[in-house]
């Protein structure tokens, strides 16, 4: 074989190569940000689509396990008052104070409404924002889109920490 075609047929695997990490790292970058919009939804859907929805105030009460919970007050039409509704401590719920939340349908388990509740929702979208930025830097040596696949997740997750505040 003379020493042009080897050379040709190298660049040509290195060339294969190069599309298959780029394919591989593109893949497993989506499939982590895809991850972090489902992980996200399930509670963004009742904070973003609150139509239909019960809406109103909780004043905290007590927590304990992680866990708050407290008196459901209605402002939203078709809405019942609850004596006793939960909400999840770990948004920054503190004991005396009142939150407004949507209930989710079918039980009583609130969520925090309103651009606090909104933001707190996406913090797994935040997360994977930031894994996927790793990803795309490292896999695909795409540096200004890992910048700001990066920056977008530290600023999703910087303003939930200060709207929940």
């Amino acid at each position: 074989m003379p020493p042009t075609a080897s050379r040709s047929a190298r660049q040509a695997s290195v060339s294969a190569l190069r599309f298959g990490r780029v394919a591989t790292m593109g893949a497993i970058a989506a499939l982590i940000v895809f991850a972090g919009v489902w992980g996200s939804w399930g509670n963004a859907q009742h904070v973003l689509l609150t139509k239909g929805r019960e809406q109103g105030t909780v004043k905290v009460t007590a927590c304990a396990d992680g866990t708050c919970s407290g008196a459901f007050t209605p402002t939203s039409a078709g809405a019942r008052a609850r004596a006793r509704v939960e909400i999840a401590e770990a948004v920054a719920v503190r004991k005396g104070r009142t939150y407004d939340v949507v209930l989710k349908p079918g039980g009583s388990d609130a969520l925090r409404s309103g651009p606090a509740g909104i933001l707190y929702a996406w913090v797994p979208l935040g997360g994977a924002l930031l894994l996927a930025s790793v990803v795309v830097a490292g896999g695909m040596r795409l540096r200004r889109v890992a910048w700001g696949l990066g920056l977008a997740g530290v600023g999703l997750l910087t303003a939930a920490f200060i709207a929940v505040q």
